[in-house]
């Protein structure tokens, strides 16, 4: 069974898209579209921009989820699963037909500019954590003062936690007294995944709410719970919650495989989850479409 897999941010990169846009008349619809419904140029940010104009939550999402589903469209790709890390997993529900284009790019935009207005509004940050113990790291996140939970489950040597910066920065340095081999700062808008981002959610469930969903042609194995979806009403909800919960990634990736995949196909920009599921799955054959 052949598994695609769908990026978050953090995998944009200037002249993201560009050989898509070249190349095919189908891209250079999409992207032009996507400039109309976002009611501004993300293919100049993309094609032009450097990476501080990328970087950006309300650029970022839309950069990224546009370049993923421009791909896996113009390849007319056929999973059997689909899963996203993240903002990807928007991207996932796209390819699997839950989703339009249209519908899912104006989730992504409006999900981006809420989590960016709670950012403003409640500052924090992350940092990944590399081969310290699962067990360890949750431990640390409650021992320490203020909001700081464990909030990307990558892979069993990277766990990523996430909140108030004098709390995230309180347990690294308490992880790393306790054997984690490293904690490093991530260079990110805000504590993604974690109660801080709590206010973006009535923002969030009300579209959710209004945009339709289909069922998938296919289960797509969702971050908060790592297991197979094909009922609308629990994608929806499932889409909400991933907003404070954890990313399972580790356990997506073992489930897909217990499942049957036997391929892995990262699809958009970067290599992230192909390094990702070599480590968590390296019997996989794991491949890129960009």
């Amino acid at each position: 069974m052949k598994a695609y897999v769908f990026p978050g941010q953090g995998a944009q990169a200037p002249g993201m898209g560009r050989d898509l846009f070249d190349s095919s008349d189908k891209a250079r619809e999409m992207f032009a579209a996507a400039d109309e419904i976002l009611g501004f140029s993300i293919t100049d940010i993309m094609f032009e921009g450097d990476a501080d104009a990328l970087r950006a939550t309300d650029v970022t999402q839309p950069a990224v989820f546009l370049h993923s589903v421009v791909a896996a469209a113009c390849s007319d790709i056929r999973p059997d699963m689909v899963a996203g890390h993240s903002l990807g997993e928007f991207s996932a529900l796209v390819a699997a037909g839950a989703l339009t284009f249209e519908d899912g790019l104006r989730l992504v935009a409006l999900r981006a500019a809420a989590m960016q207005k709670a950012c403003e509004l409640n500052p924090g940050t992350m940092a990944a954590i590399v081969a310290g113990e699962e067990s360890v790291i949750r431990e640390c996140c409650k021992e320490v003062e203020g909001i700081v939970v464990p909030a990307n489950f990558n892979c069993d040597s990277q766990i990523v936690i996430s909140g108030e910066n004098e709390a995230v920065a309180a347990a690294c340095a308490l992880i790393k007294e306790r054997g984690a081999k490293r904690a490093l700062p991530l260079k990110v808008g805000g504590a993604f995944h974690s109660p801080l981002m709590e206010p973006a959610r009535a923002e969030l469930a009300e579209a959710i709410d209004r945009t339709p969903f289909a069922s998938p042609r296919c289960p797509v194995y969702q971050n908060v719970d790592a297991l197979p979806h094909t009922d609308a009403g629990e994608i929806r909800a499932n889409l909400l919650m991933q907003l404070t919960s954890p990313v399972l990634w580790t356990q997506t990736v073992r489930n897909m495989v217990a499942d049957g995949a036997a391929s892995f196909t990262e699809v958009g920009p970067g290599t992230v989850l192909q390094g990702l599921v070599k480590k968590i799955s390296p019997e996989s054959e794991i491949t890129g479409l960009s």
